[in-house]
């Protein structure tokens, strides 16, 4: 009975947020059914590209926590374009990618009463904090390129990053669907944060491209696509951290 009582619960929930999903329920079903035989990294670069040109999300908070639910997807920033991406590249059905959710995006499990979450309180906030808990892939910092040590912060006294000057030197390391986290220096963190920046690795033979949600809360931005090289240039931070999904991350049908 508790089984058939949540499973009600979470099929409520999970109709409550169509009118802000990007794609319907049949045509997520459709994707989800012709990708079923993809590595497990293209489903979750597949599904980061069909968000590209998506508004970036400016509510500080996240409109997904501000409103407690699932899928918020008219609007995204770089946590919840991870979240979502990795969450349907994962899943077998629409509704299997809620149920998803739920157990991914918090350090516990999240709390669903009527049609809202309740304890987003509980939800992953920091980078760093995703990358340590396991739950969004297995850490292979270490297996992309020589690794220096850098200042931590929150209970860490330091944390191994690669470097800006060394991301490219091994770029065939890279695979679709790495999650990539960008780390801030110490003397630019504004809330104990390492990581500033998320985003998820689109391999096309030679050329090693990034899809993230590029923009400020203060000023917008979309979803978009760049070859990494060209990101590293620019970017404001020292270095990245990164995590892989493998085949046994797949949630059984």
């Amino acid at each position: 009975m508790l089984k058939i009582t949540l499973w009600v619960v979470v099929m409520g929930f999970f109709l409550s947020g169509q009118a802000a999903a990007f794609m319907s329920d049949d045509k997520i079903a459709l994707y989800q059914r012709v990708t079923k035989g993809w590595p497990v990294g293209d489903r979750v670069a597949f599904w980061a590209e069909q968000f590209l040109d998506t508004p970036y999300d400016p509510d500080p908070l996240g409109i997904y926590v501000r409103n407690k639910t699932i899928i918020s997807d008219e609007k995204v920033d770089c946590m919840y374009l991870t979240f979502r991406s990795v969450e349907l590249a994962l899943a077998p059905s629409p509704l299997k990618s809620v149920e998803l959710a739920l157990a991914k995006r918090f350090r516990g499990t999240g709390v669903v009463e009527g049609d809202r979450v309740m304890n987003y309180s509980d939800r992953f906030e920091y980078g760093e904090d995703m990358i340590e808990s396991g739950k969004w892939g297995r850490e292979i910092t270490a297996e992309l390129g020589r690794t220096d040590p850098v200042k931590g912060s929150r209970g860490r006294e330091m944390v191994m990053i690669i470097p800006r000057r060394d991301i490219m030197r091994h770029a065939e390391r890279f695979r679709s669907g790495d999650i990539i986290f960008f780390v801030r220096s110490p003397h630019k963190r504004v809330s104990d944060e390492i990581i500033g920046h998320i985003g998820i690795i689109k391999k096309e033979s030679e050329a090693v491209s990034l899809v993230h949600a590029s923009g400020l809360k203060n000023k917008g931005g979309k979803v978009s696509k760049t070859l990494l090289a060209d990101y590293i240039k620019t970017m404001p931070f020292i270095g990245i951290r990164a995590t892989r999904f493998e085949e046994q991350d797949l949630m059984p049908e």
